[in-house]
Protein backbone atom coordinates (compact mmCIF):
# COMPACT_ATOMS: atom_id res chain seq x y z
CA UNK A 1 0.00 0.00 0.00
CA UNK A 2 1.00 3.42 -0.60
CA UNK A 3 2.60 5.58 2.82
CA UNK A 4 2.48 9.33 2.89
CA UNK A 5 6.33 10.29 3.67
CA UNK A 6 7.95 13.55 5.43
CA UNK A 7 8.49 14.97 2.12
CA UNK A 8 4.77 14.20 0.58
CA UNK A 9 3.71 15.72 3.96
CA UNK A 10 5.73 19.06 4.43
CA UNK A 11 4.81 19.99 0.41
CA UNK A 12 0.78 19.29 1.38
CA UNK A 13 1.09 21.75 4.75
CA UNK A 14 2.86 23.99 2.74
CA UNK A 15 -0.07 24.43 0.29
CA UNK A 16 -2.76 24.50 2.63
CA UNK A 17 -0.76 27.23 4.41
CA UNK A 18 -0.68 28.98 1.62
CA UNK A 19 -4.29 28.93 0.25
CA UNK A 20 -5.06 30.52 4.15
CA UNK A 21 -2.84 33.31 3.65
CA UNK A 22 -4.11 34.07 0.37
CA UNK A 23 -7.96 33.79 1.05
CA UNK A 24 -9.75 37.08 1.98
CA UNK A 25 -10.21 37.78 6.24
CA UNK A 26 -14.28 38.00 5.21
CA UNK A 27 -13.90 34.23 4.01
CA UNK A 28 -13.26 33.38 7.16
CA UNK A 29 -15.83 35.70 9.32
CA UNK A 30 -18.65 34.81 7.12
CA UNK A 31 -17.88 30.94 7.79
CA UNK A 32 -19.44 29.41 11.33
CA UNK A 33 -16.34 27.17 13.02
CA UNK A 34 -17.10 24.28 11.70
CA UNK A 35 -17.92 20.91 13.98
CA UNK A 36 -17.13 17.91 11.24
CA UNK A 37 -17.02 14.37 13.18
CA UNK A 38 -14.57 12.86 13.73
CA UNK A 39 -13.66 9.84 12.05
CA UNK A 40 -12.50 6.86 13.65
CA UNK A 41 -8.65 6.37 13.44
CA UNK A 42 -7.90 4.00 10.74
CA UNK A 43 -5.21 1.43 11.36
CA UNK A 44 -1.89 1.90 9.11
CA UNK A 45 -1.48 -0.93 6.30
CA UNK A 46 0.71 -3.96 7.04
CA UNK A 47 3.42 -4.65 4.49
CA UNK A 48 2.91 -7.88 2.68
CA UNK A 49 3.77 -9.57 -0.77
CA UNK A 50 1.22 -6.75 -2.78
CA UNK A 51 4.07 -4.38 -1.57
CA UNK A 52 6.83 -6.34 -3.06
CA UNK A 53 5.00 -7.08 -6.42
CA UNK A 54 4.42 -2.86 -6.52
CA UNK A 55 7.89 -2.54 -6.29
CA UNK A 56 8.90 -5.30 -8.94
CA UNK A 57 6.45 -3.45 -11.43
CA UNK A 58 7.62 0.17 -10.77
CA UNK A 59 11.23 -1.26 -11.16
CA UNK A 60 10.54 -3.27 -14.57
CA UNK A 61 9.61 0.38 -15.99
CA UNK A 62 13.11 1.69 -15.29
CA UNK A 63 16.32 0.82 -16.64
CA UNK A 64 18.47 -1.52 -15.16
CA UNK A 65 21.45 -0.44 -12.82
CA UNK A 66 24.17 -2.91 -13.74
CA UNK A 67 26.81 -1.03 -11.84
CA UNK A 68 26.67 -2.01 -7.96
CA UNK A 69 27.85 0.22 -5.38
CA UNK A 70 31.66 -0.39 -5.20
CA UNK A 71 33.21 -2.25 -1.85
CA UNK A 72 36.21 -1.01 0.02
CA UNK A 73 39.07 -2.22 -1.50
CA UNK A 74 40.08 -4.73 1.14
CA UNK A 75 37.11 -6.27 1.41
CA UNK A 76 37.06 -6.31 -2.68
CA UNK A 77 40.42 -8.29 -2.02
CA UNK A 78 39.45 -11.11 0.20
CA UNK A 79 40.28 -14.35 -1.06
CA UNK A 80 38.07 -17.51 -0.08
CA UNK A 81 39.86 -17.98 3.12
CA UNK A 82 39.60 -14.63 4.25
CA UNK A 83 35.99 -14.22 3.55
CA UNK A 84 35.26 -17.63 5.84
CA UNK A 85 37.06 -16.00 8.34
CA UNK A 86 34.42 -13.50 9.06
CA UNK A 87 31.17 -14.92 11.32
CA UNK A 88 28.60 -13.49 12.46
CA UNK A 89 28.40 -13.25 15.97
CA UNK A 90 25.75 -15.64 17.13
CA UNK A 91 24.65 -14.29 20.53
CA UNK A 92 23.65 -10.98 18.02
CA UNK A 93 21.18 -13.31 16.31
CA UNK A 94 18.06 -11.23 15.11
CA UNK A 95 14.77 -12.70 15.78
CA UNK A 96 15.51 -13.56 18.94
CA UNK A 97 12.84 -11.87 20.92
CA UNK A 98 10.53 -13.93 19.58
CA UNK A 99 9.69 -17.27 17.79
CA UNK A 100 11.41 -20.79 16.40
CA UNK A 101 13.65 -18.76 14.37
CA UNK A 102 17.21 -17.04 14.50
CA UNK A 103 18.94 -14.68 11.39
CA UNK A 104 22.43 -14.23 10.65
CA UNK A 105 23.81 -11.67 8.25
CA UNK A 106 26.52 -12.09 5.29
CA UNK A 107 29.39 -10.25 5.36
CA UNK A 108 30.03 -8.52 1.67
CA UNK A 109 33.08 -9.21 0.55
CA UNK A 110 35.22 -12.02 -1.39
CA UNK A 111 32.51 -13.00 -4.69
CA UNK A 112 29.68 -11.62 -2.73
CA UNK A 113 30.07 -8.13 -3.95
CA UNK A 114 26.81 -6.59 -4.73
CA UNK A 115 24.84 -5.33 -1.18
CA UNK A 116 21.34 -6.28 -0.70
CA UNK A 117 19.22 -4.65 2.03
CA UNK A 118 17.69 -6.56 4.53
CA UNK A 119 14.09 -5.87 6.05
CA UNK A 120 12.63 -7.07 9.20
CA UNK A 121 8.96 -6.80 9.30
CA UNK A 122 7.14 -6.71 12.19
CA UNK A 123 3.58 -5.74 13.21
CA UNK A 124 2.84 -5.23 9.38
CA UNK A 125 5.90 -2.17 9.32
CA UNK A 126 9.04 -3.03 7.24
CA UNK A 127 12.45 -1.43 8.79
CA UNK A 128 16.17 -2.49 7.15
CA UNK A 129 18.61 -3.95 9.53
CA UNK A 130 21.37 -1.54 9.75
CA UNK A 131 24.94 -2.26 9.23
CA UNK A 132 27.39 -2.42 11.96
CA UNK A 133 30.71 -3.80 12.55
CA UNK A 134 29.94 -5.15 16.12
CA UNK A 135 27.66 -7.72 14.45
CA UNK A 136 30.68 -9.25 13.02
CA UNK A 137 33.90 -11.47 14.01
CA UNK A 138 36.31 -10.49 11.64
CA UNK A 139 39.04 -13.42 12.88
CA UNK A 140 42.57 -12.65 11.37
CA UNK A 141 41.36 -9.88 9.08
CA UNK A 142 42.58 -6.42 9.98
CA UNK A 143 41.35 -3.34 8.55
CA UNK A 144 42.80 -0.19 8.60
CA UNK A 145 39.80 1.97 8.23
CA UNK A 146 36.52 1.66 9.83
CA UNK A 147 34.05 -0.15 7.54
CA UNK A 148 31.50 2.06 6.40
CA UNK A 149 28.03 2.23 8.28
CA UNK A 150 26.43 1.90 4.91
CA UNK A 151 28.16 -1.05 3.47
CA UNK A 152 24.91 -3.10 3.69
CA UNK A 153 24.65 -7.11 3.75
CA UNK A 154 25.55 -9.68 1.25
CA UNK A 155 22.54 -12.17 2.30
CA UNK A 156 21.00 -13.76 5.48
CA UNK A 157 19.98 -17.00 6.77
CA UNK A 158 17.61 -18.70 8.90
CA UNK A 159 18.19 -21.07 12.01
CA UNK A 160 16.13 -23.05 13.67
CA UNK A 161 16.06 -26.18 15.96
CA UNK A 162 16.11 -28.58 12.95
CA UNK A 163 17.99 -31.87 14.15
CA UNK A 164 17.50 -30.96 18.26
CA UNK A 165 14.99 -28.71 20.07
CA UNK A 166 18.15 -27.48 22.31
CA UNK A 167 19.89 -26.76 18.98
CA UNK A 168 20.02 -23.90 15.99
CA UNK A 169 20.82 -25.21 13.13
CA UNK A 170 21.30 -23.70 9.61
CA UNK A 171 17.72 -24.17 7.73
CA UNK A 172 18.37 -21.92 4.76
CA UNK A 173 20.22 -19.11 3.03
CA UNK A 174 20.67 -16.60 0.63
CA UNK A 175 23.54 -15.55 -0.90
CA UNK A 176 25.05 -14.47 -4.04
CA UNK A 177 22.38 -13.77 -7.01
CA UNK A 178 19.38 -14.74 -6.57
CA UNK A 179 20.42 -18.59 -4.85
CA UNK A 180 19.28 -19.91 -2.07
CA UNK A 181 19.69 -23.45 -0.17
CA UNK A 182 17.80 -25.40 2.60
CA UNK A 183 17.82 -28.55 4.37
CA UNK A 184 15.78 -31.04 5.97
CA UNK A 185 16.63 -32.74 9.57
CA UNK A 186 20.32 -34.99 9.20
CA UNK A 187 21.39 -33.50 5.61
CA UNK A 188 24.51 -31.90 4.52
CA UNK A 189 24.32 -28.67 1.88
CA UNK A 190 24.90 -29.82 -1.29
CA UNK A 191 22.86 -28.50 -4.49
CA UNK A 192 21.27 -24.84 -4.85
CA UNK A 193 17.99 -23.57 -6.09
CA UNK A 194 17.81 -19.99 -7.76
CA UNK A 195 15.26 -17.40 -8.35
CA UNK A 196 15.18 -17.46 -12.28
CA UNK A 197 17.48 -18.55 -15.10
CA UNK A 198 17.72 -16.05 -18.01
CA UNK A 199 18.59 -17.55 -20.71
CA UNK A 200 19.94 -20.94 -19.22
CA UNK A 201 22.07 -22.68 -21.50
CA UNK A 202 23.47 -20.18 -23.08
CA UNK A 203 26.99 -20.00 -23.05
CA UNK A 204 27.40 -16.02 -24.13
CA UNK A 205 24.60 -14.20 -22.73
CA UNK A 206 23.08 -15.89 -19.44
CA UNK A 207 22.01 -13.42 -16.93
CA UNK A 208 22.25 -13.91 -13.49
CA UNK A 209 19.42 -12.06 -11.65
CA UNK A 210 19.83 -10.89 -8.56
CA UNK A 211 17.80 -10.71 -5.22
CA UNK A 212 17.96 -6.81 -4.38
CA UNK A 213 15.90 -6.58 -1.11
CA UNK A 214 14.73 -9.11 1.22
CA UNK A 215 11.51 -9.01 3.83
CA UNK A 216 11.41 -10.92 6.64
CA UNK A 217 8.33 -11.36 9.23
CA UNK A 218 8.85 -11.89 12.22
CA UNK A 219 7.59 -14.77 13.60
CA UNK A 220 5.23 -15.69 16.32
CA UNK A 221 6.29 -17.60 19.23
CA UNK A 222 4.66 -20.63 18.28
CA UNK A 223 5.46 -20.10 14.39
CA UNK A 224 5.39 -23.14 12.30
CA UNK A 225 6.93 -21.56 8.98
CA UNK A 226 9.26 -18.44 8.36
CA UNK A 227 7.59 -15.89 5.67
CA UNK A 228 10.58 -14.40 3.56
CA UNK A 229 9.71 -12.06 0.67
CA UNK A 230 12.00 -10.97 -2.08
CA UNK A 231 12.72 -8.36 -4.91
CA UNK A 232 14.49 -9.67 -7.67
CA UNK A 233 16.20 -7.69 -10.48
CA UNK A 234 18.09 -8.21 -14.04
CA UNK A 235 18.60 -6.65 -17.41
CA UNK A 236 15.53 -8.73 -18.72
CA UNK A 237 12.90 -9.20 -16.08
CA UNK A 238 12.08 -7.99 -12.32
CA UNK A 239 9.99 -10.32 -10.18
CA UNK A 240 8.64 -10.74 -6.16
CA UNK A 241 8.85 -13.94 -4.68
CA UNK A 242 7.50 -15.31 -1.48
CA UNK A 243 9.01 -17.33 0.66
CA UNK A 244 6.80 -20.34 2.78
CA UNK A 245 9.44 -22.19 4.62
CA UNK A 246 8.57 -25.32 6.48
CA UNK A 247 10.87 -27.00 8.77
CA UNK A 248 10.25 -30.61 8.70
CA UNK A 249 12.45 -34.21 8.34
CA UNK A 250 11.89 -33.16 4.31
CA UNK A 251 11.99 -29.55 4.71
CA UNK A 252 9.19 -27.48 2.31
CA UNK A 253 9.77 -24.63 0.17
CA UNK A 254 6.38 -23.17 -1.43
CA UNK A 255 7.49 -20.51 -3.75
CA UNK A 256 5.30 -18.01 -5.42
CA UNK A 257 6.66 -15.70 -8.37
CA UNK A 258 5.18 -12.76 -9.61
CA UNK A 259 7.84 -11.64 -12.89
CA UNK A 260 7.49 -8.68 -15.24
CA UNK A 261 9.69 -8.36 -18.44
CA UNK A 262 12.07 -5.53 -19.19
CA UNK A 263 12.60 -7.10 -22.65
CA UNK A 264 10.76 -9.20 -25.08
CA UNK A 265 11.68 -12.87 -26.85
CA UNK A 266 13.69 -13.67 -23.19
CA UNK A 267 14.14 -17.20 -22.57
CA UNK A 268 13.26 -17.85 -18.55
CA UNK A 269 14.49 -21.15 -16.69
CA UNK A 270 11.56 -21.38 -14.38
CA UNK A 271 12.51 -23.03 -10.63
CA UNK A 272 16.11 -23.95 -11.59
CA UNK A 273 18.29 -26.49 -9.50
CA UNK A 274 22.27 -25.83 -9.64
CA UNK A 275 24.00 -28.99 -8.94
CA UNK A 276 27.43 -30.29 -9.20
CA UNK A 277 28.64 -34.06 -10.56
CA UNK A 278 32.39 -34.75 -11.02
CA UNK A 279 32.89 -38.26 -10.45
CA UNK A 280 30.27 -41.36 -10.92
CA UNK A 281 29.84 -44.92 -11.64
CA UNK A 282 28.59 -44.31 -15.24
CA UNK A 283 31.64 -41.41 -15.49
CA UNK A 284 35.18 -42.03 -14.37
CA UNK A 285 37.34 -40.69 -16.55
CA UNK A 286 38.77 -38.68 -13.10
CA UNK A 287 39.77 -41.73 -11.37
CA UNK A 288 43.12 -40.41 -9.82
CA UNK A 289 41.03 -39.58 -6.80
CA UNK A 290 40.67 -42.56 -3.48
CA UNK A 291 37.28 -41.81 -3.26
CA UNK A 292 35.10 -43.39 -5.91
CA UNK A 293 32.20 -41.21 -6.00
CA UNK A 294 32.31 -37.34 -5.90
CA UNK A 295 28.55 -35.53 -6.69
CA UNK A 296 25.80 -33.61 -5.07
CA UNK A 297 23.17 -34.75 -7.08
CA UNK A 298 23.40 -38.29 -9.27
CA UNK A 299 20.24 -37.71 -11.49
CA UNK A 300 17.61 -35.66 -13.41
CA UNK A 301 14.09 -37.24 -12.21
CA UNK A 302 10.86 -35.98 -13.90
CA UNK A 303 7.40 -36.78 -13.98
CA UNK A 304 5.70 -35.82 -16.73
CA UNK A 305 1.88 -34.47 -17.51
CA UNK A 306 0.90 -37.61 -18.91
CA UNK A 307 2.22 -39.62 -15.52
CA UNK A 308 5.84 -41.45 -16.43
CA UNK A 309 8.94 -41.15 -14.43
CA UNK A 310 11.89 -40.40 -16.29
CA UNK A 311 14.92 -40.93 -14.94
CA UNK A 312 18.35 -39.78 -16.22
CA UNK A 313 21.77 -40.10 -14.79
CA UNK A 314 24.30 -37.08 -14.84
CA UNK A 315 27.66 -36.94 -16.63
CA UNK A 316 30.21 -34.89 -16.54
CA UNK A 317 30.42 -34.29 -19.81
CA UNK A 318 33.58 -33.32 -22.20
CA UNK A 319 31.45 -30.74 -23.79
CA UNK A 320 29.14 -28.56 -22.76
CA UNK A 321 25.94 -30.24 -23.41
CA UNK A 322 22.01 -29.75 -23.24
CA UNK A 323 19.36 -32.06 -22.82
CA UNK A 324 15.92 -31.27 -23.81
CA UNK A 325 12.91 -33.25 -22.62
CA UNK A 326 9.34 -31.55 -24.13
CA UNK A 327 6.34 -31.82 -21.98
CA UNK A 328 2.92 -30.07 -21.34
CA UNK A 329 2.06 -29.21 -17.43
CA UNK A 330 5.14 -31.49 -15.85
CA UNK A 331 3.87 -33.10 -12.41
CA UNK A 332 7.39 -32.36 -11.03
CA UNK A 333 11.23 -32.47 -11.67
CA UNK A 334 14.42 -32.75 -9.81
CA UNK A 335 18.01 -33.10 -9.43
CA UNK A 336 18.23 -36.26 -7.15
CA UNK A 337 21.16 -37.58 -4.69
CA UNK A 338 19.89 -41.58 -5.50
CA UNK A 339 22.98 -42.74 -3.82
CA UNK A 340 23.37 -42.68 -0.19
CA UNK A 341 25.54 -45.16 0.63
CA UNK A 342 28.91 -44.22 2.43
CA UNK A 343 31.03 -46.51 1.17
CA UNK A 344 30.59 -45.18 -2.44
CA UNK A 345 32.13 -42.15 -1.34
CA UNK A 346 34.18 -42.52 1.16
CA UNK A 347 34.46 -39.13 2.53
CA UNK A 348 34.44 -38.62 6.35
CA UNK A 349 34.21 -34.76 5.90
CA UNK A 350 32.03 -33.78 3.24
CA UNK A 351 29.16 -36.68 3.68
CA UNK A 352 27.94 -36.85 -0.14
CA UNK A 353 25.65 -39.52 1.15
CA UNK A 354 23.76 -37.18 3.18
CA UNK A 355 23.53 -34.16 0.52
CA UNK A 356 19.37 -33.05 0.20
CA UNK A 357 17.67 -33.79 -3.14
CA UNK A 358 15.08 -31.07 -4.61
CA UNK A 359 11.54 -32.10 -5.88
CA UNK A 360 10.09 -29.33 -7.75
CA UNK A 361 5.93 -29.35 -8.35
CA UNK A 362 4.07 -26.96 -9.56
CA UNK A 363 0.82 -26.11 -7.87
CA UNK A 364 -1.11 -25.05 -11.24
CA UNK A 365 -0.62 -25.71 -14.80
CA UNK A 366 2.49 -24.23 -16.58
CA UNK A 367 1.28 -25.35 -19.91
CA UNK A 368 3.59 -26.06 -22.49
CA UNK A 369 7.74 -26.21 -22.95
CA UNK A 370 10.20 -28.29 -21.90
CA UNK A 371 12.75 -29.49 -18.91
CA UNK A 372 15.98 -28.65 -20.00
CA UNK A 373 18.79 -29.97 -18.39
CA UNK A 374 22.49 -28.29 -18.94
CA UNK A 375 25.92 -30.00 -18.62
CA UNK A 376 29.30 -28.53 -18.22
CA UNK A 377 32.68 -30.29 -18.12
CA UNK A 378 34.76 -29.85 -14.79
CA UNK A 379 37.94 -30.53 -13.93
CA UNK A 380 36.84 -30.83 -10.15
CA UNK A 381 34.26 -31.01 -7.53
CA UNK A 382 34.42 -27.53 -6.66
CA UNK A 383 32.26 -26.24 -9.62
CA UNK A 384 28.59 -26.27 -9.98
CA UNK A 385 28.60 -27.48 -13.66
CA UNK A 386 24.72 -29.06 -13.96
CA UNK A 387 21.11 -27.22 -13.81
CA UNK A 388 17.86 -27.83 -14.28
CA UNK A 389 15.05 -25.97 -15.06
CA UNK A 390 11.41 -25.76 -16.78
CA UNK A 391 11.47 -23.46 -19.86
CA UNK A 392 7.94 -22.31 -21.20
CA UNK A 393 6.79 -22.44 -25.01
CA UNK A 394 6.43 -19.41 -25.96
CA UNK A 395 8.32 -16.02 -24.15
CA UNK A 396 6.56 -14.26 -21.82
CA UNK A 397 6.19 -10.39 -23.22
CA UNK A 398 6.68 -7.23 -21.71
CA UNK A 399 3.54 -5.36 -19.67
CA UNK A 400 2.11 -8.70 -18.69
CA UNK A 401 2.34 -10.13 -14.80
CA UNK A 402 3.18 -14.22 -15.29
CA UNK A 403 2.82 -15.54 -11.90
CA UNK A 404 4.27 -19.49 -11.00
CA UNK A 405 3.65 -21.01 -8.41
CA UNK A 406 5.55 -24.37 -7.21
CA UNK A 407 6.68 -26.25 -4.16
CA UNK A 408 10.25 -27.43 -3.41
CA UNK A 409 10.93 -30.41 -1.09
CA UNK A 410 14.63 -31.46 -0.16
CA UNK A 411 14.16 -35.02 0.41
CA UNK A 412 16.38 -37.77 1.42
CA UNK A 413 15.17 -40.19 0.01
CA UNK A 414 12.20 -40.21 -2.72
CA UNK A 415 11.71 -43.76 -2.83
CA UNK A 416 8.63 -43.12 -0.60
CA UNK A 417 7.08 -40.48 -3.77
CA UNK A 418 8.06 -43.25 -6.14
CA UNK A 419 5.79 -46.03 -7.20
CA UNK A 420 7.36 -47.91 -8.94
CA UNK A 421 10.79 -49.34 -9.72
CA UNK A 422 13.93 -47.47 -10.00
CA UNK A 423 17.39 -47.03 -11.92
CA UNK A 424 19.57 -47.12 -9.10
CA UNK A 425 23.12 -47.80 -10.53
CA UNK A 426 24.03 -47.15 -14.28
CA UNK A 427 27.69 -48.16 -15.70
CA UNK A 428 28.97 -48.72 -19.03
CA UNK A 429 31.72 -50.56 -20.56
CA UNK A 430 33.10 -52.07 -23.54
CA UNK A 431 30.18 -54.34 -25.30
CA UNK A 432 31.04 -57.88 -26.07
CA UNK A 433 30.36 -60.00 -28.97
CA UNK A 434 27.93 -63.31 -28.23
CA UNK A 435 29.55 -66.08 -26.36
CA UNK A 436 32.74 -64.14 -26.32
CA UNK A 437 35.07 -62.29 -23.92
CA UNK A 438 36.47 -59.42 -26.90
CA UNK A 439 35.44 -56.31 -27.35
CA UNK A 440 33.13 -55.81 -30.52
CA UNK A 441 34.51 -53.00 -32.89
CA UNK A 442 34.75 -49.73 -32.80
CA UNK A 443 31.36 -47.75 -32.39
CA UNK A 444 29.93 -50.03 -29.37
CA UNK A 445 29.17 -49.64 -25.94
CA UNK A 446 27.45 -51.82 -23.10
CA UNK A 447 24.75 -49.96 -20.59
CA UNK A 448 24.37 -52.06 -17.53
CA UNK A 449 21.45 -50.83 -15.10
CA UNK A 450 20.23 -51.94 -12.09
CA UNK A 451 16.45 -51.41 -11.41
CA UNK A 452 15.20 -52.17 -7.92
CA UNK A 453 12.19 -51.42 -5.85
CA UNK A 454 8.58 -51.19 -6.52
CA UNK A 455 7.18 -55.17 -7.34
CA UNK A 456 10.37 -56.00 -8.67
CA UNK A 457 11.36 -58.13 -5.67
CA UNK A 458 8.27 -59.84 -6.47
CA UNK A 459 9.34 -61.19 -9.75
CA UNK A 460 12.66 -62.39 -8.61
CA UNK A 461 11.54 -66.01 -8.20
CA UNK A 462 9.78 -65.96 -11.80
CA UNK A 463 12.38 -63.83 -13.77
CA UNK A 464 11.11 -64.81 -17.13
CA UNK A 465 7.63 -62.57 -16.59
CA UNK A 466 9.71 -59.41 -16.68
CA UNK A 467 11.00 -58.08 -20.47
CA UNK A 468 13.11 -55.32 -20.77
CA UNK A 469 11.94 -52.45 -23.25
CA UNK A 470 14.54 -50.70 -24.75
CA UNK A 471 15.18 -47.65 -27.76
CA UNK A 472 17.67 -45.68 -29.30
CA UNK A 473 17.29 -42.59 -31.10
CA UNK A 474 19.95 -43.40 -33.81
CA UNK A 475 21.62 -46.73 -34.69
CA UNK A 476 20.87 -50.28 -33.36
CA UNK A 477 20.49 -52.15 -30.18
CA UNK A 478 22.41 -55.30 -30.65
CA UNK A 479 21.40 -57.37 -27.97
CA UNK A 480 19.94 -57.28 -24.26
CA UNK A 481 20.26 -59.13 -21.42
CA UNK A 482 18.22 -59.35 -18.04
CA UNK A 483 18.95 -61.62 -14.84
CA UNK A 484 17.66 -60.97 -11.10
CA UNK A 485 20.09 -59.22 -8.55
CA UNK A 486 19.59 -60.52 -5.27
CA UNK A 487 22.24 -57.64 -4.07
CA UNK A 488 19.16 -54.84 -4.59
CA UNK A 489 16.21 -56.65 -4.63
CA UNK A 490 15.87 -56.21 -8.45
CA UNK A 491 17.07 -56.55 -11.72
CA UNK A 492 20.33 -56.16 -13.87
CA UNK A 493 19.78 -55.01 -17.48
CA UNK A 494 22.20 -54.84 -19.85
CA UNK A 495 22.24 -53.21 -23.63
CA UNK A 496 24.75 -53.26 -26.49
CA UNK A 497 24.12 -50.34 -29.00
CA UNK A 498 25.77 -49.78 -31.96
CA UNK A 499 26.76 -46.43 -33.90
CA UNK A 500 28.88 -44.75 -36.70
CA UNK A 501 31.96 -43.03 -35.31
CA UNK A 502 30.97 -39.35 -34.45
CA UNK A 503 27.28 -39.61 -34.16
CA UNK A 504 24.76 -39.09 -30.84
CA UNK A 505 22.24 -41.26 -29.29
CA UNK A 506 19.15 -41.08 -26.77
CA UNK A 507 19.17 -44.43 -25.67
CA UNK A 508 15.84 -45.46 -23.21
CA UNK A 509 14.87 -48.63 -21.25
CA UNK A 510 12.32 -49.78 -18.47
CA UNK A 511 11.10 -53.06 -17.44
CA UNK A 512 7.32 -54.20 -18.06
CA UNK A 513 5.53 -57.33 -17.29
CA UNK A 514 2.89 -57.87 -19.90
CA UNK A 515 1.47 -54.69 -20.63
CA UNK A 516 1.97 -53.50 -17.04
CA UNK A 517 5.32 -51.14 -16.48
CA UNK A 518 7.87 -51.78 -13.48
CA UNK A 519 9.96 -49.52 -13.57
CA UNK A 520 10.44 -45.44 -14.32
CA UNK A 521 11.64 -44.88 -17.53
CA UNK A 522 15.36 -44.93 -18.18
CA UNK A 523 17.92 -42.95 -20.29
CA UNK A 524 21.03 -41.60 -21.04
CA UNK A 525 23.05 -39.93 -24.33
CA UNK A 526 25.93 -41.40 -25.63
CA UNK A 527 28.09 -40.31 -28.65
CA UNK A 528 30.15 -42.86 -30.49
CA UNK A 529 34.26 -41.93 -30.73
Amino acid sequence: MPSVDRRHFVTALSALGTALLAAPKEAFAQQPAPTPAQPAPQPAPKFGYQDVIKKARELAALSYDANPPVLPEPLAKLDFDAYRDIRFRADKALLANSGPYRMHMFHPGFLFTRPVVVNIVRDGIAAPVPYSAALFDYGKNKFERALPTTLGFAGFRLHHPLNDPRVQDELISFLGASYFRFLGRKQRYGLSARGLAINPGSQSNEEFPVFREFWIEQPSADAERAVIYALLDSASATGAYQFFVYPATNTVCDVTATLFMRKPNVKLGIAPLTSMFFIGENDRRFNEDYRPELHDSDGLLMKTGAGEWIWRPLRNPKDFAVSVFSDNNPKGFGLIQRDRIFEHYQDLDLAYELRPSYWVEPRESWGEGAIELVEFPTNDETNDNVTATWVPKTPPEPGREIVYGYRITALADEMAMHPGGMALNTYQTQAKALGSSEPTGPGTRRFIIDFTGGDLAYYMSEPDKVQIVPTTTNGKILRTFLIPNPKTDGFRAGIDVQLEKGQSTDLRAFLKSGNRALTETWTFPWKAE
